[in-house]
């Protein structure tokens, strides 16, 4: 019996959910896939997988033999690596997957110099709202906002971007101009609800050393930040957007941004910035590929909306 092939079969069920999509992160029949977890349970004598024409879960043996053998797949490849190619560049497929406003107007941007200068990789984009598995779709890294965290993947901290608070001159005009944050709610706002469980992306502000979210009124909501973007810019109301969206309408005069100096007698409080973190699996997920990505986009990132280096991934 070849027990590596058997715990690799094991491994990618549990990572996948089921039989079926096992077999297919490994390129084999979902036959093979059974037949090789038949075997290893036979060799260990114990059940792993509790397995029924609808679902899959893991027994006990199953879960501790899990956190045991997880590793293996990783250690095996990186020890591969190390001895079959030290000095060579990096290759082969890197899955990056982000959130769609972020990788629309920032990834995309930087990945074709990315390419040119790592030309042995083949790189995929996926742009996406909703929850990325990273195993079940083979993403090697993540980039996500504070909200999209998850306690099982290891994030370093790779941006802080300003979001800023901004309507056109036209609704302004007919609306009037929000004195302070507190005022939102006197206003029509284009308000951002998450795609995968329908909460409103928050609002945030500082004012005096305490954080607080606005109040709405009236809503325009929309599960696409582009689509609040051209809201804002036909005079639907107050946005709220990362800098990297408005930036060039703001510089042109067709947004204009709001809360940005106080006055006398008014509480003044700054728009909460948004944190982007570069997320991977576990440790052994930080490979070469990944690695240089990361150190491309801290590179392009830095000067703009860099933060300080975090050495622990």
């Amino acid at each position: 019996m070849d027990l590596l092939n058997t715990i690799s079969s094991f491994i990618k069920v549990v990572e996948a959910g089921s039989i079926a999509g096992g077999a297919r992160l490994l390129g084999i029949s979902p036959a093979a896939v059974s037949q090789n977890l038949a075997r290893l349970e036979a060799h260990l004598q114990v059940r792993l997988v509790s397995r029924t024409t609808r679902s899959m879960t893991l027994t006990p043996a199953g879960s501790l033999y899990y956190q045991r053998v997880r590793q293996i797949e990783h250690d095996l490849a990186l020890a591969e690596q190390a001895v079959s190619t030290p000095d060579s560049e990096p290759q082969g497929r890197l899955c990056i997957a982000s959130t769609s406003a972020f990788g629309r107007h920032v990834l995309a941007p930087l990945i074709p110099a990315f390419s040119a200068r790592y030309p042995q990789l083949s790189i995929e984009l996926i742009t996406t709202d909703r929850k990325v598995n990273h195993a079940r779709e083979e993403v090697d890294v993540s980039l996500r906002i504070t909200p999209q965290l998850e306690d099982h993947l290891i994030a370093r901290h790779i941006a802080r971007i300003p979001f800023i608070c901004c309507a056109s001159p036209g609704y302004l005009a007919s609306a009037g101009l929000p004195p302070t944050p507190q005022s939102l709610r006197d206003h029509r706002c284009l308000v951002f609800r998450y795609p995968v469980d329908g909460r409103f992306l928050r609002w945030g502000f500082v004012g005096d050393g305490v954080r607080f979210d606005a109040q709405f009124g009236q809503v325009l909501i929309s599960d696409d930040i582009d689509a609040l973007t051209q809201m804002a810019l036909n005079d639907g109301g107050i946005a709220r957007l990362a800098e990297f969206i408005v930036r060039p309408y703001l510089d042109a005069g067709a947004l204009v941004p709001l809360f940005e100096c106080s006055e006398a007698g008014l509480v003044y409080a700054q728009t909460e910035p948004m944190d982007v973190y570069l997320c991977v699996t576990d440790r052994f997920a930080m490979t070469a590929k990944v690695r240089v990505f990361m150190d491309y986009l801290q590179e392009c990132l830095g000067q703009r909306w860099g933060v300080q280096a975090d050495s622990s991934v």
